[in-house]
């Protein structure tokens, strides 16, 4: 769940795989990424980025791609844009983990993670995200 219980509801961070795990009920990590969501009190917060990459990953189907669509459009997802001073932290995080290397959307899930105060996220990449920090040096807590 991507909830805290001793303090009430939680947002939580969506990253490409578990989007595209929860549309496409053929991917093997569909099953974990559902439980994951089931009975969650907050927000699943992603940026554009991500949903860039998922409609790509899913284009060869147009329900999947509604379906993407649709969990933006009714509020099961929110979708946070990139800022000018949002862009310059992304260049900065890339240089620091080119060793990686470090992706554009994982780089804009950091900054939001920054931005917003959040760790929770819900991943697939748990060897990136797991060497990634936070502002503080906080350790994202990965989902599922």
């Amino acid at each position: 769940m991507c909830a805290n219980v001793s303090e009430g509801a939680q947002d939580c961070l969506l990253d490409t795989g578990p989007l595209v795990a929860l549309i496409d009920h053929g991917e093997s990590a569909h099953l974990a990424c559902v439980a994951a969501i089931t009975g969650r009190r907050g927000r699943l917060i992603t940026t554009d980025a991500v949903i860039t990459e998922a409609l790509y990953l899913l284009a060869d189907s147009s329900v999947a791609v509604r379906a993407c669509l649709g969990m933006i459009l009714d509020g099961t997802l929110a979708v946070e844009l990139m800022s000018l001073s949002r862009w310059g932290r992304v260049q900065t995080l890339m240089a620091k983990y080119a060793d990686l290397p470090m992706d554009y959307a994982d780089a804009t899930l950091v900054v939001l993670a920054e931005d917003l105060g959040l760790t929770q996220i819900l991943t697939l990449d748990r060897r990136d995200f797991s060497v990634y920090r936070v502002r503080g040096n906080r350790a994202f807590r990965i989902l599922p």
